[in-house]
């Protein structure tokens, strides 16, 4: 079984930014920038944004992040992104989730410009991709599919199998995947028999949120298996995938940690670039 190790193809991607950046620079003699906005001081977010701002500055990327406190109000915010909007040195515009409850989270995703939305949440971006239109691609499924992508080029007629459905992972999953022509499913909690639709799959990805729930005995030989998943449990952090016992039927298989997550940030990256590029033309 090969072990799709996330942080080596992420390092990988980087370093391709980093290049991309240096001619970029050379050619209109600016960087693209990044601005992150921090609402309050949840710990995972706090890592998060942490872990942007160093992996920007090591691509080279113009970094900003501004920080408000819990207690901050709407208007503000939305003040603040109607400002960045204008700002042309900035090419992406990021919204650390999750927000206050008193934030209405689809108003301040609606309030940045499509052109600046690294995430892909506007639904402008969402349209432009179920389309097959140029847009803006949310980070994880684009992680997933260039791991994918790196195990096996030609997705041509394969069978995939998506685990969840939610706006932020798979249903741009399945948009990916059919633009690659795959056949895809996406299941559910509603699906009536999940094992035998994940054993017709030659490449599964687990986004649903429950602890291995996806088993050994639910996947064929020689499928790819892509963990979107992180749970903590008693025993620790484990993904939607049993590893122990997918490994041992998988071709290819994520780790949690270190398989989906640091490619989430490395796309970040890629779409900021991509941003900033679509701007110059």
């Amino acid at each position: 079984m090969i072990l799709i190790d996330g942080k080596k193809a992420a390092a990988e991607l980087r370093q391709e930014l980093k290049h991309e950046v240096i001619s970029l620079k050379a050619k209109y003699n600016k960087v693209p920038g990044l601005t992150v906005i921090l609402i309050g001081d949840l710990t995972p977010s706090q890592i998060y944004v942490r872990n942007k701002e160093k992996s920007a500055n090591e691509v080279g990327l113009k970094s900003e992040v501004i920080k408000y406190p819990d207690s901050v109000n709407e208007k503000t915010v939305l003040e603040k992104i109607e400002e960045l909007n204008k700002d042309k040195s900035v090419s992406g515009i990021l919204v650390q989730l999750p927000l206050p409850k008193h934030i209405d989270k689809q108003k301040v995703i609606e309030t940045i410009l499509p052109s600046k939305d690294v995430d892909g949440f506007h639904p402008m971006n969402v349209g432009n991709l179920s389309l097959g239109y140029e847009s803006s691609v949310p980070c994880t499924p684009l992680g997933c599919y260039l791991l994918i992508k790196k195990i096996e080029p030609n997705l041509n007629g394969k069978k995939a199998v998506i685990v969840g459905r939610s706006n932020l992972n798979g249903k741009p999953m399945m948009q990916l995947l059919l633009k690659e022509n795959c056949t895809v499913t996406i299941t559910h909690s509603k699906t009536k028999d999940l094992k035998a639709e994940c054993l017709e799959a030659d490449i599964i990805v687990a986004a649903v949120g429950i602890p291995e729930l996806v088993k050994g005995d639910w996947v064929k030989k020689g499928t790819i298996v892509i963990d979107v998943g992180i749970n903590k449990t008693d025993k620790g952090i484990v993904g939607d995938v049993d590893f122990d016992e997918v490994s041992k039927n998988a071709k290819a298989l994520t780790p949690v940690p270190g398989g989906v997550g640091p490619m989430t940030i490395a796309c970040l990256l890629k779409n900021t670039i991509e941003c900033f590029k679509r701007t110059q033309i």
